[in-house]
């Protein structure tokens, strides 16, 4: 049943998934453009944009964490997805000062060497997200690491890339329109399953609003929020396809929903807790409630899964393609496509690797953290290379340091006290060094834009 439903499903989004029509191939391919060259609608950005960041993943995370803290850890996770908010009214500044992407706008200000380290960043993220949304998906099939786990891994990656090299970003914002009614729907109906079953007393009585009650990873999300989203080209690339003000309410409209439907999705979580279920958080309690709820549960990874691989494909081709081979004399569109066939299978290939080696290749928010004050002062001329470079390196230096376990210190008891303590010391220092150097190596006058 489970690669009956991967094999029609696939076959739906690659019907759906529109092939280039002569023209302006290039602003299809890489803006999402219509053949006369107009772009897609609020409606279309809103849920291109909540559908391709409600990864196979973060339902996992929510409903583990709604496991774990009950309402408070759905909460906790949904609050990233405020970083939409963050990133839309960032996005509109460099859009209102001339920039058209944030490549441009990083060369412009801080140099080559700037963009050439930013993008690295963005390549080991999007190199992330093949493997850790495919591993999710194969976990319907069968056991981590068994032969029908890896061989629907490498069947999702495969049937996902296929529609997404027929017309880039256009197949993966038009699928992802599908992708998001989809879920939507599916999610009501689970909901109709779960919450007449979830003990809401025991749900509400397990909340404990403290530190070691799920309260120092609210705190983490609000500090990472304001880096967090620029670290990721599958939510920025959307922000630089439409005028300013559609994607500003895109971008608002997307934080919002975003946060309700990652919330929702923590109640698995809580009725998993509430049941007194053992195992995995989501297929134990798909189980618990039968085939139908197990179908269900099942389109909707494989859904979310999809639009967040597609666009992380289209994402790594516009990097390569625009944002950093612009001057290649090659087929742009052709450069493009073999980037998404060469992630594609670097990317699944990690399914192989054992847990630590895994963990260790997860970039973390934490490592992103010297972002902020890089986008937050964007408007702010003084800041030069010394400024820009000393904030990445420190947020990469707390992110090592964190994954090392090598931080001793902690703020409260709870699992994520060291996190909260790692993210405040990362980010204040990141803000000193980047105002401080502004004054002592500030931009030269022949060197502002």
């Amino acid at each position: 049943m489970n690669w009956t439903i991967l094999l029609g499903f696939s076959a739906l989004m690659f019907a759906i998934s529109p092939a280039l029509k002569p023209g302006n191939q290039l602003a299809q391919f890489f803006g999402a453009k219509r053949e006369d060259g107009s772009e897609i609608g609020l409606k279309t950005l809103t849920s291109s944009l909540l559908i391709s960041w409600i990864f196979a993943k973060s339902i996992y995370n929510t409903a583990a964490l709604g496991s774990s803290f009950s309402m408070v850890g759905g909460i906790a996770y949904a609050t990233y997805w405020l970083s939409f908010i963050v990133a839309g009214f960032t996005i509109y500044r460099l859009k209102k000062a001339g920039f058209r992407s944030i490549h441009e706008f990083l060369n412009t200000k801080y140099g080559q060497g700037a963009t050439w380290l930013f993008s690295f960043i963005l390549v080991f993220r999007l190199w992330n997200e093949i493997w850790s949304n495919t591993m999710v998906v194969g976990q319907f099939f069968g056991s981590n690491g068994s032969s029908s786990f890896i061989m629907a891994t490498w069947a999702t990656t495969g049937l996902v890339l296929l529609y997404s090299l027929k017309s880039g970003l256009r197949s993966s914002i038009l699928t992802d329109v599908i992708q998001m009614g989809l879920t939507t729907f599916l999610l009501l109906l689970l909901l109709g399953f779960i919450l007449p079953k979830t003990d809401m007393t025991m749900a509400m009585a397990n909340n404990n609003w403290s530190l070691s009650g799920g309260v120092d990873l609210i705190l983490v999300a609000m500090i990472q929020i304001w880096s967090y989203p620029f670290h990721d080209p599958v939510m920025t690339d959307r922000g630089f396809i439409t005028e300013e003000s559609k994607m500003l309410k895109g971008f608002i409209l997307s934080g919002v929903l975003g946060f309700i439907f990652i919330f929702i999705f923590s109640f698995i979580g809580i009725y998993f807790k509430t049941a007194n279920l053992e195992g995995n958080v989501i297929i134990e309690t798909a189980k618990s409630f039968g085939v139908i709820v197990v179908i269900i549960m099942n389109v909707i990874m494989l859904s979310s899964a999809s639009s967040t691989i597609d666009s992380t494909f289209t994402s790594i081709g516009k990097l390569i393609s625009i944002d950093l081979f612009s001057n290649i004399k090659m087929d742009k569109i052709l450069l493009a496509r073999i980037s998404m066939i060469t992630l594609a299978i670097l990317g699944n290939i990690m399914i192989h690797a054992g847990p630590s080696i895994l963990s260790a290749t997860t970039v973390s928010g934490t490592m992103v953290v010297g972002l902020a004050p890089i986008f937050i002062f964007s408007n702010w001329s003084r800041p030069h290379k010394a400024s820009y470079y000393a904030s990445i390196l420190t947020g990469l230096v707390f992110g090592v340091l964190l994954a090392t376990k090598s931080i001793g210190g902690t703020i409260g008891t709870g699992k994520y006290g060291s996190l909260l303590y790692t993210n405040i010391w990362a980010t204040l220092i990141s803000f000193a060094l980047f105002v401080l150097l502004a004054f002592i190596f500030p931009k030269r006058k022949s060197e502002k834009s």
